[in-house]
């Protein structure tokens, strides 16, 4: 079970008394947002890519942004193009709806955290399920996930 693999990884870091496990789902960002009682911006949504290479990315963003793809190309050097849900839990260790980056085994899959989460205090990634979130700073997550550097490939509602 994926909740699992971000248990024992959180339990690495000390961390594993972070996660809230939920009566209802979480799996998407409206109903993350309802289970742990905050907007739903402040849900962090772990979005999945394959690179031409068949490498991944995973780009942890707050939950009110959407992939602006010219600043994804101009980052990336190339177009975004999402995993197929057949592909998600073979880069990430976790299924749809419970997608985040703790517990990513395969050494060819970046993560990065996207500026958008620094307007919070606290942001709530998924735990491996449906039904888990944990509460982290910006800069928690981003050194608890080994993201590898904060970059700015989204758009904002305001700026859609």
């Amino acid at each position: 079970m994926s909740i699992e693999i971000a248990r024992a990884f959180l339990a690495q870091k000390g961390m594993e008394d972070r996660i809230q496990e939920f009566d209802v789902s979480s799996a998407t960002v409206e109903l993350a947002a309802l289970a742990v009682g905050v907007e739903p911006a402040r849900i962090c949504k772990t979005l999945s890519f394959k690179l031409k290479d068949g490498s991944g990315v995973l780009i942890q963003t707050a939950g009110d942004a959407r992939i602006d793809n010219k600043k994804y190309k101009d980052y990336f050097g190339e177009k975004a193009k999402m995993l197929s849900p057949d592909e998600v839990p073979l880069y990430t260790n976790h299924e749809i709806g419970g997608v985040c980056a703790f517990g990513v085994t395969r050494d060819d899959v970046r993560i990065y955290c996207d500026v958008t989460m620094k307007r919070f205090e606290t942001v709530f990634p998924a735990c491996g399920s449906s039904n888990s979130a944990a509460e982290f700073t910006p800069d928690e997550l981003f050194e608890v996930s080994g993201a590898i550097d904060w970059i700015d490939v989204v758009k904002l509602p305001e700026q859609a």
